[in-house]
């Protein structure tokens, strides 16, 4: 399975030693962490030296005491079996949010031993560090945050590499001219997402069954965390709100309503739940604007937002969407709303840390645009159509309010402009940055 972050990652192990830190992947469980650090390894052509550190307290308890380099690479080396040289051995620390002290340690390291080359993992790690109140050492590492495997990754998964190379290329007369092809396998990915488990079990055989067996599994291990990883009285709480989520993306308003949660929720209550899922990535906060002006995280309001799934796989399975319903016909646009198209849309331009977004609507909760991207030092409206019905009065609120020049829809529509109104696919929305940055 090919995963684009593996550029990234190989560009940061060939750094010169002094300018290269620590690196730790971040990102919500089963994104796929564990096999992108070995799979670098090989990448780069180094030696392995993976340890879990949830399984083997020998390597914790090598970074008691006073520190010691090699004391330090010894007993690596005979937890993972590897010789561990400089230059050409990848260490990798799995789990690293079971000790503060290996996390620390990581400074120590990067000052002393700059010639190795350290990676990290924690899928908890942002839990961790608040419910222990674990010190950090800020400055000294890097981060990079994986996400599930966005549309493209996923065409070359199930073997349409020439398709994503299109779509890469940003050739829109062959992307408008192969419309419906991208359709067809659009609706797969929206069944399927993004996960890596689910898309490892689809691609051989197209086994929509198999891909919610997955989702199914994975969906468990989520709410096994919540009793492992979080105090007893949010567990209740943290639950409530996780299944909630299909609910509050199909309302009309998308708003998240705490009322939708439990019948006289507050937001006192919950608010520790949301920021426990949304800490471990298993959702994504989308704020409301008060006005789109810069930087757009100025004018964000806090007690206005919405929250989406990690997933739209998931999403659907956590539903219950039945496949056929989004694989035939027009099920995919009269369906949950729109909801699953949205979803899309914002796991897709999540893709991207360095975007910042939210969503707006007037007073009266009567006109919404469904997201305000700040991009080239502009607030650029987005409105999403899951069809081909493109009439938005909220579009045209917004524009006229605001003295918008700049907006963008996707839809199933092909490539255009008129009168400022960009028009970008849904399948090429992982391009939409360099589509902003196109001329008319």
């Amino acid at each position: 399975m090919k995963r684009y972050a593996l550029e990234q990652l190989v560009a940061w192990s060939r750094k010169e030693n002094g300018r290269r830190k620590p690196l730790i992947l971040t990102g919500a469980r089963q994104v796929g962490k564990t096999w992108l650090m070995r799979e670098l390894a090989r990448a780069a052509g180094m030696k392995e030296a993976y340890v879990n550190l949830m399984d083997t307290p020998v390597a914790i308890r090598a970074f008691e005491g006073t520190l010691n380099v090699q004391d330090i690479l010894v007993a690596l080396s005979a937890a993972c079996g590897t010789e561990i040289t400089p230059g050409d051995t990848l260490i990798i620390l799995d789990e690293i949010q079971e000790s503060e002290r290996v996390l620390n340690a990581l400074k120590f390291l990067r000052e002393n031993a700059p010639q190795y080359h350290i990676v990290a993992a924690g899928s908890l790690l942002g839990v961790a560090i608040r419910k222990r109140r674990m010190s950090f050492p800020v400055g000294q590492v890097e981060f990079f945050k994986l996400h599930p495997l966005g549309f493209c990754e996923f065409l070359e998964a199930i073997g349409q590499e020439r398709l994503a190379r299109v779509l890469s290329e940003r050739n829109m007369p062959l992307i408008d001219t192969l419309s419906e092809v991208y359709e067809r396998y659009l609706r797969q990915y929206l069944c399927v997402g993004g996960m890596p488990e689910a898309v490892a079990v689809y691609a051989p055989s197209g086994d929509f069954s198999a891909a919610r067996a997955a989702h199914r599994n994975i969906l468990d291990s989520y709410e096994a965390d919540f009793s492992k990883y979080t105090e007893a009285s949010n567990i209740l709480r943290i639950r409530a709100v996780w299944q909630s989520l299909p609910r509050q993306l199909a309302a009309e308003n998308q708003k998240f309503t705490y009322n939708r949660v439990a019948k006289g929720a507050r937001g006192r209550e919950y608010d520790a739940a949301i920021d426990w899922l949304h800490t471990c990535g298993l959702v994504h906060k989308v704020r409301r604007i008060s006005k789109p002006s810069l930087p757009l995280k100025a004018y964000l309001d806090e007690s206005a937002f919405k929250l989406y799934m990690l997933d739209c796989g998931l999403m659907c399975t956590m539903a219950g969407l039945d496949p056929a319903t989004v694989l035939e016909g027009d099920g995919l646009f009269s369906e949950f709303k729109g909801a699953l198209t949205e979803q899309y849309v914002l796991q897709t331009l999540k893709l991207r840390d360095d975007l910042p977004l939210g969503y707006w609507a007037n007073t009266t909760g009567a006109a919404e645009v469904d997201f305000v991207v700040q991009h080239a030092g502009q607030n650029i409206p987005l409105e999403v159509k899951s069809g081909t019905n493109l009439k938005s009065k909220s579009l045209a609120a917004y524009r006229a309010k605001f003295n918008q020049r700049l907006a963008v829809r996707t839809s199933l529509a092909h490539f255009g402009e008129v009168d400022g109104l960009r028009s970008i696919p849904l399948y090429a929305m992982e391009q939409i940055c360099t589509y902003l940055a196109a001329r008319p």
